[in-house]
C-alpha cells in the first residue's frame, strides 16, 4: 500500500494499463489480416465468376460493346424465359411464405408433442436438393410412381397423368417441390419472430375485447413484418436462382416450359457454348437479385425512421 501511494500516479494508470503484445498481434493491421482469407476467398469465388460474368456479356466479334445485350432485347425467348421466372419466382414466394407462416403459428401454440413436430418439420430442408430430385422424379414416374398410384386409385381413370411431359403439369410440380424443400426454413424463422411478440400485446387486446383475427391483423402481423420483408426477399432470391431441381426433375422441359434464369444460363453456356449470352442472362439475373434486396434494404431503413 505504501508503495502504491509512493508512486506517480500516472505510474499507476499506466500499470493498470492492459499491453497489447508487440509486433504484428499488436499493430492496427491485425483485424484486417484476420479476415484477409476470407475476402480472398469471396473474392475468388464470388467477385470474379461475377466480373468475368459481365465481361463475357459485353464480350463481342469486334471487342466490348452492347451487341448481346440489344440481341436479347429482341430476343421472345429470353421474354418467354423471363416470364416464365416471374411465375415461378411469385408463385413459390406467396406459398411458401404462405405455409411458413401457417406452422410457425401452429408451432407457437402449445401442445403435446410440439417438440417432435418441430424436429419433424426440419427433415425438408436437412436433406440434399439431389435425393429431393431423385425422389419426386420415382413418385411421379407414369409406370410405378406412388402419387400415380393414388390418382387411379381415388380417380378410378386407367391412364396415370404424364406430370412431367405437360408443361402446366410439370411448373407446378417444380413449384411444389421448392416449396417444400424451402418452408422450414421460413417457418423457423417466423417462429423464432413470434415469439418475440411480447404477450403483454396479446393479453391487453383481450382485454379491450379484440378477437383472434384483430390480434392478428393489429399485433402479429406489425411484429414480424420485418422478418416476412426479409423472407419475401430471400425467397425471391432463392427461387430465382434455383437450378438444381429444376434441371434435375425437368431438365428445363417439356420444351423449355421450366426454363428459369437459372437453367437458361446454364443451357447457353454448356450445352450451345454461347458463353456472351450466357453472360448477359446471368447479369440481368444478377441485376434482379440486386434491385430487390436494394428495395428491401430502403423499405427498412424507411420503417426504422422515427416520423
Amino acid at each position: 500500500m505504501a508503495l502504491a501511494t509512493a508512486l506517480p500516479e500516472t505510474a499507476i494508470r499506466r500499470a493498470r494499463r492492459p499491453r497489447t503484445p508487440s509486433g504484428v498481434v499488436g499493430s492496427r493491421s491485425f483485424p484486417y489480416l484476420l479476415v484477409l482469407p476470407m475476402l480472398l476467398l469471396e473474392g475468388a469465388l464470388i467477385l470474379y465468376p461475377i466480373v468475368r460474368g459481365a465481361l463475357y456479356s459485353l464480350e463481342t466479334p469486334d471487342g466490348l460493346g452492347l451487341d448481346n445485350y440489344a440481341q436479347m432485347l429482341v430476343d421472345p425467348d429470353f421474354w418467354r424465359m423471363i416470364g416464365r421466372t416471374l411465375v415461378f419466382t411469385i408463385s413459390v414466394d406467396v406459398i411458401i411464405l404462405s405455409v411458413g407462416l401457417s406452422l410457425a403459428l401452429l408451432m407457437n401454440w402449445s401442445f403435446r408433442g410440439r417438440g417432435l413436430f418441430r424436429s419433424l418439420l426440419t427433415i425438408p430442408w436437412a436433406i440434399p436438393e439431389v435425393p429431393v430430385a431423385i425422389t419426386f422424379v420415382l413418385m411421379l414416374d407414369p409406370s410405378f410412381g406412388v402419387l400415380n398410384a393414388f390418382v387411379r386409385f381415388f380417380s378410378g381413370a386407367d391412364e396415370s397423368p404424364q406430370w412431367l411431359l405437360d408443361p402446366t403439369l410439370a411448373m407446378g410440380i417444380i413449384i411444389v417441390v421448392t416449396v417444400w424443400k424451402g418452408f422450414p426454413f421460413y417457418s423457423l424463422v417466423l417462429l423464432s419472430a413470434l415469439q418475440a411478440v411480447p404477450d403483454e400485446l396479446y393479453e391487453a387486446a383481450r382485454i379491450d375485447g379484440a378477437g383472434r383475427i384483430a390480434q392478428f391483423r393489429y399485433i402479429t402481423i406489425p411484429g414480424i413484418s420485418s422478418s416476412l420483408a426479409l423472407l419475401a426477399v430471400l425467397g425471391f432470391i432463392y427461387s430465382t436462382q434455383q437450378f438444381t431441381l429444376i434441371w434435375l426433375i425437368t431438365g428445363g422441359g417439356p420444351v423449355d416450359a421450366t426454363t428459369t434464369l437459372a437453367p437458361a444460363i446454364y443451357m447457353q453456356a454448356f450445352r450451345f457454348y454461347n458463353f456472351n449470352y450466357a453472360g448477359v442472362i446471368a447479369v440481368v439475373g444478377f441485376l434482379i437479385s440486386a434491385v430487390s434486396t436494394i428495395a428491401f434494404v430502403a423499405v427498412q431503413r424507411r420503417q426504422q425512421v422515427p416520423e
